[in-house]
């Protein structure tokens, strides 16, 4: 891993990670905060309210200011949004972050396709060695997505998040680059 490198776009037919830019507040703006993404992300069912351009414009900044941020784009629509955080470089290590805001977009192949880009560039020019993620115990539909592209689950934290009332695991995950090289 290179502290030089330039973030550049990658694309799967009408899927493209792109650099996010100014522009997609308006795209951020109509993706909304539905109610089922919330709750995936740990959001109480009923506890979400409508986006603020304020909410907005402060997302597209974070990810504009993040050298291994990409925006999902699906036949040219703001989708979602996907990173690595967290690096080691010594270890050659990265968290994976990802998120479809749009639900018309769910159940779709998406996110495992976006994945499977970011993927290969980690492995690939990013030259890691490892990835990992956390996910809700309840979001089967993360979990089956992160299996499709070779994370194995690792571990549990036992009641780390809360929900509403509710205590939930955080599902531990990883991925390393031999076993990406072995299915690609």
């Amino acid at each position: 891993m290179t502290d030089t490198y330039t973030r550049h776009t990658l694309t799967d037919g009408n899927l493209c990670l792109r650099h996010p830019r100014e522009g997609d507040v308006a795209g951020r703006m109509a993706a909304g905060n539905h109610g089922e993404i919330q709750h995936m992300y740990g959001a109480a069912k009923g506890s979400f309210k409508p986006v603020t351009l304020q909410q907005a414009e402060k997302w597209v900044s974070q990810h504009i200011d993040h050298t291994y941020s990409w925006f999902i784009d699906i036949d040219g629509v703001l989708s979602g949004a996907i990173h690595l955080h967290s690096f080691n470089k010594i270890d050659r290590r990265a968290t994976l972050v990802i998120g479809l805001l749009r639900v018309a977009d769910l159940g779709q192949g998406y996110g495992t396709r976006a994945m499977r880009l970011l993927i290969g560039e980690a492995f690939g020019a990013l030259d890691l060695h490892r990835l990992s993620l956390r996910v809700l115990d309840y979001n089967a539909r993360a979990i089956a997505a992160y299996e499709k592209v070779g994370f194995v689950v690792e571990g549990r934290e036992r009641q780390s998040a809360r929900v509403g009332a509710v205590w939930h695991d955080d599902v531990m995950m990883g991925l390393l680059a031999p076993e990406w090289q072995d299915q690609t």
